[in-house]
């Protein structure tokens, strides 16, 4: 089993940025590819990014490219999600998911969620 925690979330102005942490625990020998998925108001849940386990290959969603950036720290057990300009439709709640080899087919394991809102 591994359990997902994620943090970071808040309320911030269109054009701003905020970092999204997610640190595992548990069974975190195992090397999974990590990232990460939203889910807005009566929206469902989408892919965000996904992150392998060395950290030498990335995939974004078209819609975070260029913006965002997944990045981890093994020796912490910690994904990040650095997102800069950011856009009224990038609120939503951010989860954390593992393992994420395949975008389209999410991991067993997920986080609790953390809320990103932006103002415009």
């Amino acid at each position: 089993q591994v359990q997902l925690v994620e943090s970071g979330g808040g309320l911030v102005q269109s054009g701003g940025s905020l970092r999204l942490s997610c640190t595992a625990s548990g069974r975190t020998s195992s090397r999974y590819t990590m990232g990460w998925f939203r889910q807005a108001p009566g929206k469902e849940r989408e892919f965000v990014a996904r992150i392998s386990w060395s950290g030498s290959s990335t995939y974004y969603a078209d819609s975070v490219k260029g913006r965002f950036t997944i990045s981890r720290e093994n020796n912490k057990n910690t994904v990040y999600l650095q997102m800069n300009s950011l856009k009224p439709e990038d609120t939503a709640v951010y989860y954390c998911n593992a393992p994420l080899s395949d975008p389209t087919i999410p991991g067993s394991y997920w986080g609790q969620g953390t809320q990103v809102t932006v103002s415009s």
